[in-house]
């Protein structure tokens, strides 16, 4: 062995070096800096081709210099989403007080998966799950919870243990042949049906249960479907109630969804589902639960309270929910992955829990604290409980409530604004959160009358794909003519997930992620629709 090329890499790698790795991290914050003077663009070209057959592993040993040159085309080559234009989708920039969490958490690089891998990190994510369930579940007895690599992962934790509930040990025997279903609402998110498929239930097993005007699950329907599903001898494992659906934010009603499926359940002397909130992007709500709207000591205005009102209440009927999913790195402005995983009642995560036994690599585990032995990761980074910490106490709750009430005044001011224009229409009006969607048609024509005689089934299919057409090219006329100086990115959906007389609406969306979105790009964004 060559000893001096050892020391090398030694010294060079595996040595703190903090002037030479500050000098480089000082190097990306410049050009972070210089990005955020630009305006935002369209990706920079990406040619896959050459990446995968130019790999570049040097052949010698370098320095970190070499490191840094290998990755800093691609780094700026990424948009960090800084911009206030940027309103595409739900998200937003990481704040600076993730940032310290992250950077701590990668300086130890621990793994959340027992104390001997990550220590008193592990009390770290103790801790950030108890802070984030109790306000959340608003101060419940025992709590408990995970983070995970996302909400995908999260919401098929909320499954599994639905599952093991109504089919006591399916994760050792599997499904056998029994007939198990999930329910969903129409507006909820893709991954649900990834879930289903992933967990052997097929996705054939998941039903949606179609939304009412507000994005909101019909409780009638889902009423009608369990009853359905139950006389047909289906065990229903869980039902995902969506808290902020990711186009709209439609909210379903937690507590009136826990009442019927325990009626019914009940009715049929069946184990009751596992209620699942699918909360990813309207967790932010519960930071209002407290918030004292007579008072007001935040001065927001007299605008906004209502919508306030609205947020308390609807976050209420989430200390009825068994499993809740939250992303940090949505509208808590984290690092990615920000997901956790948490339950009411620590004892639910019995249903996951396997023994020291059948995984003789954590022989050291304790199934009091050790992750491991319940969650579906071995290896779990801890940057979701560093970001989280960083973050709540950095900007505080009151911080948060300004930071979380801006987004939602922009996207009322949006909403008044586009809803005074006779040809755009609004489509999700009732809804409390920072998305905005809705119609924009030719002018002369009335978006308002033309949606209502679509809600009453006076449309044909012929005036339907006509409109919808004209929405979309409208869409496509602005994206190609706006300035990028002045005009914010928006995005377009093909469904809402409202389908009035079974058909999916189309839409422009705004989502008010960045907290340094102002209402003059709101107002701007009126300017370019008229210009249209």
């Amino acid at each position: 062995m060559d000893t001096p090329q050892y020391r090398h890499l030694i010294e060079t790698f595996f040595t703190s070096q903090p002037e030479a790795i500050t000098q480089i991290f000082q190097e990306l914050l410049s050009a972070l800096e210089a990005e955020g003077q630009h305006l935002p663009s369209s990706p920079m070209s990406q040619n896959y081709e050459t990446a995968s057959v130019n790999p570049e592993i040097h052949v010698l040993p370098g320095n970190l210099k070499d490191a840094r040159d290998a990755i800093f085309p691609y780094f700026w080559g990424t948009d960090s989403w800084s911009s206030p234009l940027h309103l595409e989708n739900v998200k937003g920039p990481a704040s600076n007080a993730s940032l310290i969490g992250a950077l701590a958490c990668l300086l130890k690089n621990p793994n959340l998966c027992t104390d001997t891998y990550s220590q008193r990190s592990n009390e770290l994510e103790v801790k950030a799950v108890t802070a984030l369930a109790n306000l959340l579940f608003y101060h419940t007895d025992d709590p408990w919870g995970v983070f995970t690599m996302g909400g995908t992962i999260s919401n098929l934790y909320g499954a599994k243990i639905g599952i093991e509930k109504v089919l006591p040990g399916a994760m050792h025997h599997g499904l056998q042949g029994a007939k198990i279903a999930g329910i969903v609402s129409e507006a909820s998110h893709y991954s649900n049906q990834s879930v289903a498929g992933w967990l052997g239930m097929g996705t054939a097993q998941l039903h949606s249960i179609p939304t009412d005007a507000s994005l909101a699950m019909r409780l009638d329907l889902l009423e009608e479907k369990l009853e359905a599903l139950y006389t047909d001898g289906v065990k229903v494992a869980y039902v995902v109630a969506t808290f902020g659906t990711t186009d709209t934010f439609g909210v379903d009603d937690v507590a009136e969804i826990r009442r019927i499926t325990e009626t019914q359940a009940q009715k049929f002397g069946q184990p009751r589902p596992q209620v699942h909130v699918d909360g990813a992007v309207g967790w932010v709500l519960c930071f209002f639960s407290e918030y004292d709207l007579e008072k007001n000591p935040l001065d927001f205005p007299e605008t906004l309270l209502p919508i306030i009102a609205r947020a308390k209440t609807c976050a209420h009927g989430l200390r009825v929910a068994d499993s809740i999913t939250i992303d940090f790195h949505k509208m808590g402005w984290g690092h990615y992955p920000g997901s956790a995983f948490l339950v009411n009642q620590r004892s639910d995560l019995r249903y996951l829990s396997r023994s020291v036994e059948q995984m003789p690599y954590f022989s050291e585990a304790d199934g009091r604290r050790d992750p491991a032995l319940f969650t579906l990761e071995c290896s779990r980074p801890a940057l979701g409980p560093y970001t989280v910490m960083a973050s709540l106490n950095g900007i505080g709750l009151t911080g948060w409530q300004v930071l979380v009430a801006h987004a939602l005044e922009q996207a009322q001011r949006l909403k008044n604004k586009l809803s005074a224009l006779e040809y755009c229409h609004v489509l999700n009006q009732d809804t409390i959160g920072p998305s905005v969607a809705w119609w924009v048609l030719p002018k002369g024509r009335n978006a308002h009358e033309i949606f209502a005689k679509l809600e009453a089934g006076q449309l044909t299919d012929e005036e339907f794909v006509r409109y919808t057409a004209e929405v979309r090219r409208l869409y496509e006329k602005r994206d190609r003519t706006k300035d990028p100086r002045l005009d914010a990115r928006l995005s377009f959906t093909t469904s809402i997930g409202y389908c009035p007389s079974g058909r999916s609406l189309p839409a422009w969306k705004a989502v008010f992620f960045n907290p340094r979105t102002g209402p003059e790009i709101v107002d701007r964004v009126i300017a370019s629709i008229e210009e249209l």
